[in-house]
């Protein structure tokens, strides 16, 4: 603890609200943030889309829900034209009630993925902190330029994605993501296998349908449906008796059931900036295997129980459960599982390192440049 109570704006992704169940892994870390500064006694406000749980509701700081054509096909990727006319004048409006009342805040946390805040940061007289959780976004590096790099300092939640952006000419510290250990609880273990993240191509869990049909395992299937495509034309033709989808669940919800699990499958097609999953399954003391791909690598390289296999490849993968599942039911196999996780990616720990990282922001004119 730094001892003292910031007063910080978090600002938000504009796609989806700050809630339980989570979207996916980044409204998860940005929801764990305001929970984690508010319980060490910070005053948080937070600027996100209306239904969140933070939000004040009816304040400049709630953005609109994006709003989509009855015929717009949805996806994780692509946004509605209204997101460009309504909810980036709206997000415009809420950094200028910051400006306006800049003697209120301390510092800004900065976790939006439009480019706004960037181009916007040397006026705001709040210094900010911009967390790079995305491989690079060309509209945040032209931001960045145009701003002559002042206003806000930068991390990364992998030292693949600092690397990323240091190439793009966008400096950063590593500051991996966190996960609560009160609430990724330990479990006995199973002998079915799980997978859980986003309905998407990118995290791709019809590979995961192939590795447990291989090895005769049966599967469950957990997360919100983010294209709904793919999961009617690739993975819902899938499902069967040994594979069940059970669709989006609460973080106790999926503790509970990852923590029942034998293992659990990571299955990125893309480069995974971080992978929140791998962290969470680790800490109810399930073993993972996964691609080895982006940021992953990293986190398999500080944990007890984390197999990876080269990316796509579904043999390899269903070789390396089989060689886990004996250690699957053992209680001190994952009780060193989770006593790793929680020694490297407690959620306390990077709050903490946050902590350290806004109070130094608030007590500097202008941000000075952070330690790689």
């Amino acid at each position: 603890m730094i001892g003292r109570s910031l007063r910080i704006a978090v600002i938000a992704p504009l796609r989806f609200p700050i809630r339980l169940p989570h979207a996916g892994g980044l409204e998860a870390a940005v929801w764990s943030e305001v929970e984690a500064l508010r319980a060490r006694g910070h005053d948080v406000t937070v600027v996100a889309v209306t239904g969140s749980q933070h939000v004040e509701p009816g304040s400049v700081f709630e953005m609109p829900e994006l709003g989509w054509d009855a015929d717009a096909v949805r996806t994780d990727k692509t946004y509605p034209p209204a997101y460009e006319t309504l909810s980036v004048p709206r997000l415009r409006r809420a950094l200028e009630a910051i400006s306006t009342h800049a003697e209120a805040f301390d510092v800004i946390s900065n976790h939006c993925l439009h480019a706004l805040p960037l181009q916007l940061a040397p006026q705001l007289g709040v210094p900010m902190l911009t967390t790079l959780h995305t491989p690079v976004d060309e509209a945040f590096v032209r931001a960045h330029r145009q701003a002559g790099g002042r206003g806000s300092l930068f991390v990364s939640v992998s030292e693949h994605t600092r690397r990323e952006w240091q190439h793009a000419g966008v400096p950063s510290a590593l500051l991996a993501n966190g996960v609560d250990p009160s609430v990724w609880v330990p479990g006995p273990g199973g002998d079915d296998l799980v997978w859980f993240g986003r309905i998407v191509p990118e995290k791709a869990p019809h590979l995961a349908v192939a590795v447990a049909r291989t090895l005769g395992r049966r599967l469950t299937i957990a997360g919100r449906v983010g294209d709904r495509a793919y999961a009617d034309d690739v993975l819902r033709p899938l499902l069967g008796d040994d594979v069940t989808f059970v669709g989006e669940l609460e973080p106790a919800a999926l503790a509970d059931l990852v923590g029942r699990s034998a293992v659990a499958l990571a299955t990125p097609a893309w480069a995974e900036p971080f992978g929140l999953v791998g962290p969470e399954a680790l800490m109810c003391g399930t073993p993972v295997v996964g691609f080895a791909v982006g940021g992953v690598p990293e986190i398999a390289a500080a944990s007890v129980g984390m197999q990876l296999v080269p990316a796509g490849d579904v043999v390899a993968m269903a070789g390396a459960v089989e060689a886990l599942l004996p250690d699957a039911r053992d209680a001190r196999f994952r009780a060193a599982v989770r006593a790793r996780a929680v020694e490297r990616f407690s959620l306390d720990a990077r709050t903490a390192a946050l902590e350290e990282i806004f109070a130094s922001l608030s007590d500097t004119a202008e941000p000075a440049e952070l330690p790689a």
